[in-house]
């Protein structure tokens, strides 16, 4: 069979690797045709490194296997991007920032290590917001760059896993890996109309889904995690069973499934996003889901209390932590904030230096962090729900701003406010308390830019939350591709 450009672009991760498994594409072809489509694309910076040798190599082992090893391979010649701050053997892991440009780790980090051993094939790193300390992707050190939203290049593609969201969207992979903190594969798969998913963390021991310890250049324990991205929810249940090691999901029928909405998370919401989410809202009612109103009154107060005190403290020892467990060109925090180029995340490392919440750390993570999952427990229990459903941001996407990588924002024409706090405050909570959140396409705005839907679920039901998510994407549907 004979594929042309477009059809290999327009595949799904799923419909590829059945496509290579069943010998119908050639994967060295299909990893051609994304390396010629990454360099097509070159202006989104999209990519901080190109794996173009690795690449087709890889591609070769794969089309080189028997029919009966290669279709035995759940992720068979499956380009993949993985974000810059995700340790991967032989390519360059600077999470953005200066101070790492060159740097090299010797080993995987295990989730990586797990879609190569499946036969993915990592096509390059991702960009993304410098050090992972924002949600604009607008990174300003020299070798990085800010990366461009593929529905419109002149607006940000969220962060900080801007990079593999802006891939996934201009069709240079079909999915990836990135990182959440506090909204980080979330905020921008909505933005550019993708799928995220942030997995269990729960309190980070049997509870944490996936676990790549000192594989990733952090900010907080307790919060991190990498994350899946791609087109479909379809795609991140793959990648996702890949991690894991879980199998099918529970079947989920639309009929009677009992979906709350909480009221401050649709609280003050641009008109764009508020009037694509209604009718979504009325669609999915329509197919038979029962929208339950929770007021949830100590959310967002607990999650003031808590967010920015965990990851300020945390990120004073883990990063160092990661520097020297992986031997990189530097060991402090004073040489990483030294030579950060993007002025708001120079004041998010001067916070870190100052360490201003010494005092309050430790009430938050044991007294209001619990407090805040036990809120959410409750809601789940007294109103019998299968999960939590908002709009991802608040906003659409808004210009880039090239001088400060972040700024102030507008809603409906309201006081600028700072555009970080506007774009977290739905997806913060859920990070806060470790539960599952994935976003999916709800829909396009007026003017033609993607509004994310999250879905959050009771700790652990991970698996059972991509189920719902898929359901809901039957009904929904999957966004055109931007043109470029």
């Amino acid at each position: 069979m004979t594929w042309t450009v477009d059809e290999q672009l327009a595949l799904t991760a799923t419909e590829a690797v059945s496509a290579i498994q069943t010998g119908r594409l050639k994967a060295t072809d299909y990893v051609a045709t994304l390396l010629a489509r990454a360099a097509a694309l070159q202006t989104l910076n999209a990519l901080t490194a190109l794996n173009m040798e690795g690449a087709l190599a890889a591609a070769r082992r794969i089309d080189a296997l028997s029919d009966e090893a290669r279709s035995a391979l759940p992720l068979a010649g499956l380009p993949v991007v993985v974000k810059d701050n995700i340790n991967t053997a032989g390519l360059l892991t600077s999470a953005g920032t200066p101070a790492l440009e060159g740097f090299v780790p010797d080993s995987n980090a295990p989730s990586v290590q797990r879609l190569l051993d499946a036969g993915a094939i990592v096509l390059g790193k991702a960009n993304m917001h410098e050090l992972a300390f924002g949600i604009t992707s607008t990174n300003l050190a020299p070798h990085a760059g800010a990366v461009r939203n593929p529905y419109d290049p002149g607006l940000i593609p969220g962060g900080s896993s801007g990079g593999t969201a802006a891939a996934i969207a201009a069709r240079i992979v079909p999915a990836g890996l990135g990182t959440d903190t506090g909204g980080s594969t979330r905020i921008p798969a909505a933005l550019t109309g993708t799928v995220g998913f942030r997995p269990s963390v729960g309190d980070g021991g049997a509870e944490r889904r996936y676990h790549d310890p000192d594989a990733v250049l952090p900010i907080s324990h307790t919060r991190d995690t990498v994350g899946p991205m791609a087109r479909t929810v379809a795609d991140i249940v793959l990648l996702d069973g890949v991690i894991s090691g879980d199998g099918a999901l529970p079947t989920v029928a639309l009929q009677g499934l009992r979906i709350g909405l909480p009221a401050p998370l649709w609280d003050d919401l641009d008109h764009a996003v508020e009037n694509v989410a209604q009718v979504a809202l009325k669609r999915l009612e329509a197919a038979g889901v029962i929208f339950v109103p929770v007021t949830m009154p100590r959310l967002l107060p607990l999650n003031e209390q808590v967010g920015s005190v965990i990851a300020i403290y945390e990120a004073r020892e883990d990063v160092p932590a990661w520097l020297v467990a992986n031997d990189a060109p530097v060991k402090t925090l004073t040489e990483i904030a030294a030579r950060i180029a993007s002025p708001d995340v120079r004041d998010a490392y001067d916070a870190i230096l100052a360490n201003p919440f010494a005092q309050q750390y430790q009430n938050a993570l044991t007294v209001l962090r619990p407090q805040l999952q036990q809120h959410y427990a409750d809601t789940f229990a007294a109103e019998q729900l299968d999960a939590l459903l908002f709009p991802t941001t608040r906003l659409c996407a808004v210009p880039i701003d090239e001088l400060a990588g972040s700024s102030t924002v507008s809603i409906n024409g309201g006081a600028p406010i700072n555009e970080m706090g506007a774009y977290l405050r739905n997806t913060d909570p859920a990070s806060n308390a470790g539960i599952p959140g994935l976003s999916l396409p709800a829909g396009l705005s007026a003017e033609g830019l993607p509004v994310g839907f999250e879905i959050d679920g009771p700790l652990g039901s991970d698996r059972r939350l991509l189920a719902i998510g898929a359901a809901f994407e039957q009904v929904l549907d999957v966004l055109p591709a931007p043109t470029l």
